[in-house]
């Protein structure tokens, strides 16, 4: 999560999104980076209305969230290949041995195995009933839009590195899996969908 004080702007870090490259690309410029543990860096909106809103609020600082929103099977894609890495090897997160289409029919399963159990993005963004929500939610696919969105809002040029880039993997789906995620998981598409 990047805070950006003078600008009025919250940048929350969906997992998956490369908020990691912008985190070192804007880093330096940010009034507050949180970067660990893990429960707070990926704070999704409701755990950032639960515990940072309130200390904004209480220094006069109304801020307006951002999040950015990844197609939802590249998401997945994206999981998937992660969880391939070897120092997961032999844990119950661990995708090794499986297809991606296996992970998929996990994934859009009620009660989800640990290595399937990654979130929702749907869920991350979704608004408190107390008005608070992502003002500014944006594809991944969008990358020029959000830059141009950031170079305005944050007065600066960004030079955007790639990192934490998962190793390439055969992300084939079967039909019969792809409108289970739609079935399953129509939220997160709909999410994606009216992002810009």
């Amino acid at each position: 999560m990047l805070v950006f004080w003078k600008a009025r702007l919250v940048m929350l870090a969906v997992p998956k999104t490369g908020t990691t490259a912008y985190a070192h690309a804007l880093g330096s410029m940010a009034s507050m980076v949180v970067s660990d543990p893990p429960e707070l860096k990926h704070a999704p909106v409701y755990r950032y209305n639960r515990f940072f809103r309130p200390m904004f609020d209480k220094v006069g600082g109304e801020m307006e969230l951002l999040a950015v929103i990844r197609e939802p099977v590249d998401w997945l894609g994206s999981w998937y290949r992660y969880r391939q890495r070897g120092f997961l090897e032999g844990k119950p997160t661990s995708t090794r041995g499986m297809s991606f289409d296996a992970f998929c029919d996990a994934y859009a399963q009620g009660e989800r195995p640990p290595y399937a159990n990654v979130g929702g993005q749907a869920k991350f963004v979704e608004p408190r009933p107390n008005g608070v929500s992502v003002a500014h939610l944006f594809k991944y696919e969008n990358q020029s839009g959000l830059i141009g969105f950031l170079e305005e809002r944050l007065q600066t040029t960004i030079d955007l590195p790639r990192e934490n880039v998962s190793p390439d993997r055969d992300l084939t789906l079967s039909g019969e899996t792809q409108a289970k995620l739609r079935r399953k998981c129509a939220a997160d598409f709909e999410v994606w969908e009216s992002a810009r």
